[in-house]
């Protein structure tokens, strides 16, 4: 057999697999049609009137700009009608996310991205409402007032949050997404997909976020959602088509390929006997794994059920090393936790962010697959994964030894008793605790046991009685932390930030926003800039008292500054910032928001002379 069969061999999958997306691709536009089709053909009965409503509330999200203990700039401000529409502008009654941009993608503390992350799926982060009546949906309104463009996906649940009886199923359909695109004007709209009709009515939906393209953090005002009672009735030429059809990636798919039926997909028992395996067993078994690394989850499953060779490769448990299972939140549960086991007896990197969560996932189906899957762990994601309890930190801290980075971002249902597990993890080097109930005495614990910690996030905490004993075993356990998020820490003062800076020299990334007990007149900024020259970012958002000092102590100390944000500050000049750009050569975000002294003119002025430096300056109409 010649050499060159091999190599045609493995031209030919890539060619099928081009074709096939080729064909997907080719039949978009139909299939978009056929969907316009549905729509126009779509007609209520007269008497099914259309009911249209605002918010009732907001009962779940990733992440947002505001406190816990306060209404401004948070999530909260989606519930009820509008309270800024149609105006545009930066202002503190709308809904504002965490991020924006791709700044925090650039920073210190930013995590490597998952492998085999399908393409179409880029939310990055969600909020949940809740309606008073289930209705049919016919139409979704983002009242968006400032940046707007970053509402990817929008999704309805079957299930009704004020029913008293649980639901034998819960479902989630998508209405409308769409992959990131730019728009340019800040100014206010009313944005107003064509969603598809669904088959249940719904009084749960989820908007998706992707801030990725935005100059600046966008705001939302309110949302409508608009339906009727009954169920519309179709025209007879036409059948619903699922907008899974319409994902280039078909990650839910409706043949069963989706997450939901990963026991059938993998099973090898199921798979019948067929041809033999062709030229694919003359290639070596590292170049056929080579080539399954770039296939999705579902596509594993899928090509799985092609032959006996490829089902040995698709269940090898090196093709599980990173596992990103988030894409899959809406069908995750505990039947796919439990046919992975078998092929995840190696991974390394685990994302179950946003999974579980009403019900999907129990405690004990959680449990049994760390139990089996657990001891090569070194990362695990869980954002927003509402299912854990105290349990399930106790059994990652027995089963994960080797866990070096854990993330229970907006864990915020996790009873604070929980967090005393996590003291057990010694190996720890990024540990991300943002709006969680974590309180002192555990964290205290963490702190005192977990001295390798290089990352730490401890933002909105509100937990926590004492920062200034936070920091000072801080800076007496945690030499070698480099990036600290200490985001609305209601009352660190300069004792804090004293202890900080010197225990930890190696500090590289720094947020103090909206700590409005640190005073300048302490000399706790100068002191941070004199002691730690390696900033490169530091957010000193809404501190009103940061001045010309300060400024001018980083521009002398740290020039490696890249990012830094002095939103809400009267008593910083252009000169001083201009001192700083020269000083700083690679600085390329800087926040003015809202600094008195600094108007449009000193900001197009410092634009002229530092064109590669981003600028922000927030306004209100």
């Amino acid at each position: 057999m010649s050499p060159v069969f091999p190599m045609l061999t493995v031209l030919t999958m890539f060619y099928y697999i081009c074709l096939r997306r080729r064909a997907r691709t080719a039949t978009r536009g139909e299939m978009m049609n056929s969907h316009r089709t549905i729509e126009s053909n779509s007609r209520a009965s007269p008497l099914n009137t259309e009911v249209v409503q605002y918010a009732k509330e907001v009962v779940d999200f990733s992440s947002h700009y505001g406190s816990e203990n306060s209404m401004s700039y948070t999530m909260w401000n989606l519930a009820g009608v509008p309270n800024v529409f149609p105006s545009s502008g930066d202002f503190t009654q709308t809904a504002v996310f965490r991020t924006y941009g791709t700044w925090w993608d650039q920073c210190p503390s930013a995590s490597l991205p998952f492998k085999r992350t399908p393409p179409n799926f880029q939310s990055q982060d969600y909020v949940e409402l809740t309606f008073e009546q289930q209705v049919y949906p016919t139409a979704v309104h983002v009242l968006e007032t400032y940046h707007p463009g970053a509402v990817i996906r929008i999704l309805a649940c079957s299930a009704n949050p004020y029913s008293p009886i649980p639901p034998a199923e819960v479902r989630w359909e998508i209405l409308w997404s769409e992959r990131p695109t730019k728009v340019n004007a800040s100014q206010a709209r009313q944005f107003k997909p064509c969603i598809k009709q669904i088959n249940f009515p719904t009084n749960l939906i989820r908007l998706e976020i992707n801030s990725s393209l935005l100059d600046y953090y966008t705001e939302l005002d309110a949302v409508v959602l608009h339906g009727t009672k009954d169920k519309p009735v179709l025209s007879l030429k036409t059948s619903l088509i699922d907008m899974n059809d319409l994902e280039d990636e078909d990650y839910e798919e409706k043949d069963g390929c989706g997450m939901d039926s990963l026991n059938k997909k993998f099973s090898s028992t199921a798979l019948r006997e067929g041809p033999n395996n062709g030229y694919f067993d003359k290639l070596p078994y590292e170049l056929i794994q080579l080539i399954l690394n770039h296939l999705t989850l579902p596509d594993l499953c899928r090509l799985a059920q092609t032959c006996k060779l490829l089902n040995q490769h698709c269940c090898d448990p090196l093709q599980y090393i990173h596992l990103n299972l988030q894409p899959y939140w809406a069908k995750l549960n505990d039947t796919s936790l439990e046919f992975l086991q078998a092929r995840c007896t190696l991974v390394q990197w685990l994302n179950l962010s946003w999974t579980g969560n009403r019900g999907f996932i129990s405690v004990a189906g959680f449990s049994r697959f760390l139990k089996v899957c657990g001891s090569e762990l070194v990362r695990l994601e869980l954002s927003c994964s509402h299912f854990l309890n105290e349990t399930c930190l106790e059994i990652i801290s027995e089963m994960c030894p080797n866990l070096q980075d854990l993330n229970l971002s907006s864990c915020d249902k996790l009873p604070p008793q929980a967090f005393n597990h996590i003291a057990k993890l010694c190996s720890l080097k990024r540990l991300v605790l943002y709006r969680t109930k974590v309180e002192q005495t555990a964290l205290l614990s963490i702190l005192n046991f977990c001295s390798e910690l290089q990352h730490l996030s401890l933002g909105s905490c509100v937990m926590i009685e004492d920062y200034d004993v936070i920091a000072s075993m801080i800076g007496a356990k945690c030499k070698k932390l480099r990036t600290l998020d200490l985001w609305r820490c209601k009352d660190i003062t300069e004792k804090g930030i004293a202890e900080l800076a010197s225990g930890c020299p190696l500090l590289e990334e720094l947020d103090l926003g909206w700590c409005p007990t640190l005073q300048s007149s302490t000399g706790c900024f100068a002191r941070l800039a004199r002691q730690l020259p390696n900033l490169q970012k530091l957010f000193l958002t809404a501190n009103r008292s940061v001045c010309d000092t300060d400024i001018e102590e980083l521009a002398c100390n740290c020039t490696r500054l890249r990012q830094l944000d002095i939103l809400g500050t009267r008593m910083v000049s252009p000169a001083s910032l201009r001192k700083l750009l020269e000083s700083c050569k690679d600085l390329c975000l800087l926040d003015v928001s809202f600094c008195s002294q600094i108007d449009n003119r000193a900001v197009l002025e410092l634009n002229v002379s530092f064109p590669k430096v981003f600028i922000k300056k927030s306004f209100t109409q």
